[in-house]
């Protein structure tokens, strides 16, 4: 714009020889939608100008003009209590400075927003244990040169996990004009749940990238067909409905176990792997069968298999991976859809089961590894960050590993510290 005003000007000099037409002055500020005292400035100044010389119409401020930064003390801020920064406002208020302050530097990267998830505690036995569980996780012929991670082919995870029909709090995005939803419940403290079982196994893909086996052995819901009491609106009395179940006791799992999980390990398993042993990897729950449970140990030894129960350390979810992230990944995929019944909350989950992609599955398994890694590092506690390791990028160049490598140096420090605390 300052060139096209310089261009007109010095127009306007070169015919006229230093003098304006009439109205020439107001024409040129219509045209740029500035004040009339801009455009005489700018005249004055290429009147004033020495032919051949360059013309500057740029302000003659100096460098540090406009408003000041407000400046933020650091160590102010580090010595600012956490329960006091968790909104703009509230930190504002310990800081003595405007909220408007604090988003200006959230924007440009001087504070860092952080959503902080509250971890299990651990007892220096839970460490141990942690660790212990994490070296038998080794392959025992390699730890003399590279350490690894056994491929976890012959584990099967299982936990359990609550499904609710809906969420508290729902976000959406609506056009302007559009009503607000009005979403109702009978109460909102007692959303209508089901508790599910899942077990996962890893998945095994051939030389080209094949799946052979999705390692989805099942994800059963707690619940019963019960005959309607009353008749309502929906159904006449005595009519067949689904029911969750509201308590698990031992009962439920060890049938759960027996009637289910483990006919569908018969059914799926790979037929090379039917003959070596596998494990079925659980938690400590009060509610879960024990090891040597003779039912179980009955049911698990037919048909030529041979599957035993093991429990992974007490207070680490991230050791199994349906805690770690599958679980959330399914509830994601559930939430898409809008269940309205207990038949409908079933469905939903078991479709958000077999639709999850199988490879996504194998990448849990690897964060997994790469979790155990980072436990030995910290000596057995959980204030570690999950690692990335950009793993879909990997299997798309064909680099994913099937195994997760340790240093010589990690092992044996853990292998000492364990040697140290007994």
């Amino acid at each position: 714009m300052q060139k096209d005003w310089i261009f007109i000007m010095f127009y306007w000099r070169e015919v006229k020889m230093g003098v304006l037409p009439r109205f020439t002055t107001q024409e040129v500020a219509d045209l740029f939608l500035v004040s009339i005292r801009t455009v005489q400035r700018i005249w004055k100044q290429a009147k004033e100008t020495p032919n051949g010389e360059e013309l500057s119409v740029s302000h003659k401020k100096t460098a540090h003009c406009g408003r000041k930064k407000i400046p933020l003390d650091l160590n102010q801020v580090m010595a600012t209590p956490l329960h006091k920064r968790t909104s703009l406002r509230s930190f504002s208020m310990a800081l003595g400075i405007a909220p408007s302050t604090l988003h200006r530097r959230v924007k440009e990267g001087t504070i860092r927003r952080h959503t902080n998830a509250i971890k299990p505690s651990s007892s220096d036995a839970n460490k141990t244990e942690r660790l212990k569980f994490c070296l038998s996780m080794l392959e025992n012929e390699s730890l003399a040169h590279e350490p690894k991670f056994i491929n976890m082919y012959n584990i099967v995870h299982i936990d359990e996990k609550w499904f609710y029909m809906t969420k508290k709090m729902e976000k959406y995005y609506l056009l302007p004009e559009e009503d607000v939803p009005h979403r109702t419940c009978q109460s909102k403290n007692y959303i209508t749940k089901v508790m599910f079982l899942a077990a996962m196994a890893r998945p095994r893909f051939d030389e080209e990238g094949n799946e052979t086996f999705s390692g989805k052995i099942g994800v059963f819901p707690f619940v019963t067909l019960q005959p309607a009491i009353r008749r309502s609106k929906n159904r006449d009395a005595g009519t067949l409905e689904l029911k969750a179940s509201n308590s698990m006791k031992r009962e439920d799992i060890r049938a759960c176990l027996i009637e289910k999980v483990i006919p569908v390990i018969h059914e799926k398993w790979p037929a090379e792997d039917q003959g070596k042993t596998i494990f079925i990897q659980q938690d400590n729950a009060r509610t879960h069968v024990g090891s040597g449970d003779k039912q179980f140990q009955e049911a698990a030894c037919k048909n030529g298999f041979n599957i035993r129960l093991m429990c992974q350390p007490a207070n680490s979810p991230d050791l199994n991976i349906l805690d770690l992230g599958f679980f959330a990944a399914i509830q994601s995929l559930q939430y898409q859809t809008c269940p309205k019944t207990v038949e409908d909350l079933v469905h939903a989950v078991e479709e958000s089961f077999n639709e999850y992609p199988t490879e996504r599955i194998n990448y849990i398994f690897l964060t997994l590894q790469t979790c155990m890694k980072e436990i030995m590092k910290v000596g057995g506690k959980n204030t570690y960050k999950i690692p990335h390791m950009k793993k879909a990028t990997l299997d798309r160049e064909n680099r994913l590993p099937l195994q997760i490598s340790c240093d010589v140096a990690l092992v044996q420090s853990v292998i000492e510290m364990l040697a140290s605390s007994s």
